[in-house]
């Protein structure tokens, strides 16, 4: 019996892919009430992929890291920073909406 040897990127592809899907779905079907304590899940989940960026953009002073790693951790740096706090943002936004207003 002869073994079929996928190959890794269409592996990853294929699972990417997936959890595209599964986000979808797992996103949209989240009832308003829990959207608030949603969106600070994803911050800290962006937060700690600062904490990557930040690693793979000073790559230099731990290893021989290339360019290219330097330069797609800034991007991820920038991309996460954007997602924080747009993410407050939001949060905020959506809290304002349960708050009193003053009569």
């Amino acid at each position: 019996m002869e073994h079929v040897v996928t190959d890794p990127f269409i592996f990853r592809l294929s699972i990417f892919v997936l959890a595209v899907f599964v986000g979808y779905f797992v996103v949209w079907s989240v009832t308003p009430a829990l959207h608030t304590p949603l969106m600070s899940v994803t911050n800290a989940i962006s937060s700690v992929i600062v904490v990557g960026a930040l690693l793979a953009t000073g790559v230099d002073s731990i290893s021989n890291g290339s360019t290219w790693a330097r330069a797609f951790g800034f991007v991820a740096l920038i991309f996460a920073c954007v997602n924080i706090f747009g993410g407050f943002l939001v949060t905020q936004r959506m809290l304002a909406m349960y708050k009193k207003k003053a009569k």
